[in-house]
């Protein structure tokens, strides 16, 4: 029996329980698509179920790996492209998974906002599954959070969880050694670091993001929204031809940071910097900021996402992997002896 009070509602209080579930509903088929072996349950239930005996694994060790998209979001949501940021934290999560050796298997997401816009968000879901189904893994769950109060309107924040695995015995790096190659893989620009530092030299140029890209086709603010590459599948053809040591995922800390990551104590590597082109986003980027270049190589990845570590035997091998799932192989250098990165040549 009513007491004759008007009750207060979640809705009224700003979460809307009906668009989350039109979300749902909205991004099933998106999710479905990305659907693997071992997947055993859908989108809906309280946990994801994922099956390693049915995809494969015999003795299989799993591998887990968390990540965002950082302040490239702001300018997905002042420019309105939220289309490929849903790859980008993929990327983020899966390339750095295949650096231990392991396949992707499923992946998991965390959305959150003030207000939920049902496109807006929808969009960026798609582009999850997008980037799952690049890299071989399912979609098998996530959370939309509308939190009323805790982002502006049109804000909010995106999470990624990745989990692979690989056979016992079979995690990288491993065996790495004086004289193996050291391979670079192309990146596509700026990929999902650094972007504090961009968006404050862009600021200083005085450009706007819709305006014209001073580099390419198109605005600034779409150049530098291009998305992450994946090179899951390349690594897993890589490591599948023979003789791979290691991977290092060229992120945050860029060539500087990430390539000692791989290395064993007393081992380390010169870089030889004119074996490629400097991208033009990056010529831009250190002319506008005034950026010295051991600043560029510390802080953005300079043309090379993903590096490989190979034995010297095998590099016409891994090298034809690579380039057959349309990655571009530059020869950086070798490992040596010593501590560390050095540097010869000029990236600029």
């Amino acid at each position: 029996m009513s007491d004759g009070k008007n009750g207060m509602t979640y809705a009224q209080a700003g979460v809307d329980i009906d668009a989350g579930n039109a979300l749902v509903e909205r991004i099933k088929p998106a999710a479905a698509a990305t659907k693997r072996s071992g997947v055993a349950s859908g989108l809906g239930g309280f946990g994801g179920l994922f099956d390693l005996k049915a995809a494969g694994f015999s003795d299989p060790v799993l591998v887990a790996a968390t990540d965002g998209v950082g302040t490239k979001l702001r300018i997905a949501i002042d420019t309105g492209n939220v289309d490929g940021v849903g790859v980008d934290l993929v990327a983020m999560c899966v390339n750095d998974l295949v650096c231990q050796g392991a396949e992707p298997l499923f992946f998991l997401d965390y959305f959150a906002t003030g207000k939920l816009d049902l496109d807006q968000a929808a969009r960026i879901i798609e582009g999850i599954a997008k980037g799952c189904s690049a890299s071989g893994c399912a979609l098998i769950g996530g959370e939309t959070a509308e939190m009323p109060g805790m982002y502006p309107a049109g804000d909010f924040d995106l999470a990624g969880f990745a989990v692979g695995a690989m056979e016992r015995g079979t995690a990288l790096p491993a065996d790495v050694a004086a004289g193996d190659v050291v391979l670079g893989l192309t990146s596509d620009g700026v990929h999902s670091n650094g972007y504090s530092l961009v968006r404050r030299i862009v600021e200083a140029s005085g450009l706007g993001w819709d305006d014209a890209c001073p580099w390419a086709d198109g605005s600034l603010g779409e150049a530098l929204l291009t998305p992450t590459r994946l090179y899951v599948k390349a690594a897993l053809a890589a490591i599948k031809a023979g003789g791979v040591r290691g991977f290092a995922h060229i992120t945050g800390g860029g060539l500087t940071e990430n390539l000692p990551r791989v290395f064993p104590e007393g081992l380390g590597c010169s870089v030889n910097l004119d074996a490629w082109d400097l991208p033009p986003v990056f010529k831009w980027l250190a002319e506008k900021g005034g950026m010295e270049q051991a600043e560029m190589l510390k802080t953005f990845n300079a043309g090379i996402g993903m590096v490989v570590i190979v034995a010297p035997e095998a590099v016409s091998e891994v090298t034809a992997a690579l380039t057959g799932e349309g990655q571009t192989v530059i020869t950086l250098g070798h490992v040596s002896d010593g501590q560390g990165v050095s540097y010869s040549g000029q990236l600029w």
